[in-house]
């Protein structure tokens, strides 16, 4: 199972065991990670599961959809490495992934 690494603003480093297929959301929710709020549960149907991709992984997590971008009009100080966290699906090349949590979600 890849790793992913949650780092939340005070620095708060919090690392995950995420089973394949998994969201990135659900490796947080199911593992108490603070910060990720994940309201809609999964649906991209809100923004409350938004972090900032480490930069060094934005091209093995990709970009955002356009559904996933119109929900990030919703988040609160979106960056150029931004996703929701939803959207973003386990995969085998994702070991070691590290995403930061915002100061706040939605």
């Amino acid at each position: 199972m890849p790793k992913i690494t949650f780092i939340d603003m005070a620095d708060a480093v919090r690392s995950v065991e995420a089973p394949l297929g998994w969201t990135v959301m659900e490796a947080a929710v199911k593992n108490n990670v603070p910060g990720i709020e994940a309201e809609c549960g999964g649906a991209c149907a809100c923004a409350t599961c938004h972090v900032y991709v480490d930069e060094a992984w934005m091209d093995a997590v990709g970009t955002a959809q356009p559904m996933e971008a119109d929900m990030l009009d919703f988040a609160s100080d979106v960056r150029s490495t931004s996703r929701l966290s939803c959207q973003i699906k386990v995969k085998p090349e994702l070991e070691g992934l590290v995403v930061r949590t915002p100061e706040r979600q939605g």
